[in-house]
């Protein structure tokens, strides 16, 4: 898991200004401080980018839950905006297991800005893989 912090193995989120930071069991933290590539001609950060970086948040904290070599896959997203946001803005992305079964993870993940005030937030179901015993 240690390999996937920064840009998580994706260099995509590294170019929407992603930088994952910290993990533990369930959880992952990222710093994100999202570049012209994430925001639409206004300049606030696109609509789907959230769910790019919320998905991105969500699976890796599915991962960080499982056993080494157990996968988890994205079933579902859902996610909601709060309040727009500029390109350069600093931001704090968090991703948390609620609960894994043998077959599926709930997740929940948040943006916050540096007030700590909710951006956006997003559930997700991700379907597990238990590697063959």
């Amino acid at each position: 898991m240690a390999r996937s912090l920064g840009d998580g193995g994706m260099p995509l989120l590294g170019q929407l200004g992603v930088s994952f930071d910290d993990y533990g069991e369930g959880w992952v933290t990222a710093a994100w401080a999202p570049t012209e590539l994430a925001c639409n001609p206004l300049g606030q950060v696109h609509g789907g980018v959230y769910g790019v970086i919320h998905d991105a948040a969500m699976n890796f904290a599915t991962n960080s839950a499982l056993d080494s070599g157990d996968r988890a896959a994205t079933l579902d997203v859902a996610y909601q905006t709060m309040k727009g946001v500029e390109a350069g803005s600093a931001l704090a992305v968090r991703g948390e297991v609620v609960r894994v079964t043998r077959q599926v993870a709930y997740v929940e993940s948040t943006v916050r800005d540096p007030d700590g005030e909710v951006v956006s937030r997003a559930t997700g179901t991700f379907f597990v893989r238990r590697k063959q015993s």
